[in-house]
């Protein structure tokens, strides 16, 4: 079990620039992740701004809950504060093999321990939607790590995000007000911190 508080800018980009971003910096890793999203019948994460997911890559797993932050470091980030579990490759796809033909799931773990605390009668979670990115992790500026992510949905939409998340906010500014200098992009109230599950339930089938 890992708990951390994340800190980071989120920007969807145009596909152009982001091919662009993706060709100027060392490439640090490039892999291919899934990603399941889970909720109780009537939404009841949903509602309270938290996300649980199951997130497979090609040799292991996890299962996550985001939980809303305190907003203390930068009311202009994403903030959250992140409980993960590990899970093997065959568990986690056990899992949602069974949440994909119509059953719930119970968590485990410590993802399982919050949810039975902070919603004991209704801790039943049901498959949502999903999501397939591409994830590509940059060298930047100033040693800084940028994510970028190709993000394909259930309908088949397709889009691009840059991510920047370091626990020093001012770092997080400074590249991020460089990038959009460079690479001529800004941030809006429509590309700026939108939840990749708010954008798979959007393009779900």
């Amino acid at each position: 079990m890992s708990q951390n508080n994340e800190i980071e800018a989120k920007t969807l980009l145009p596909k152009t620039i982001y091919q662009k971003i993706c060709a100027d910096f060392p490439v640090k890793a490039n892999f291919n992740q899934a990603n399941y999203y889970f909720d109780t019948q009537d939404e009841l994460l949903k509602k309270q701004q938290i996300s649980c997911r199951i997130r497979i890559f090609a040799d292991h797993a996890e299962q996550t809950l985001k939980i809303p932050g305190s907003l203390t470091a930068s009311h202009t980030f994403h903030e959250a504060i992140e409980i993960n579990d590990e899970l093997t490759h065959i568990k986690a796809q056990s899992l949602v093999q069974q949440a994909q033909n119509q059953h719930s799931l119970i968590f485990n773990g410590s993802v399982g321990k919050y949810l039975q605390k902070n919603f004991p009668n209704n801790c039943t979670l049901w498959l949502q939607t999903f999501s397939k990115t591409h994830r590509i992790l940059l060298i930047g500026p100033k040693d800084c790590e940028l994510t970028l992510d190709a993000t394909k949905y259930p309908d088949l939409y397709e889009d691009y995000e840059l991510e920047i998340e370091n626990s020093n906010p001012d770092l997080i500014n400074t590249i991020l007000t460089k990038l959009e200098r460079d690479y001529s992009f800004t941030q809006n109230s429509t590309n700026t911190n939108q939840a990749k599950i708010a954008r798979a339930l959007l393009h779900k089938n």
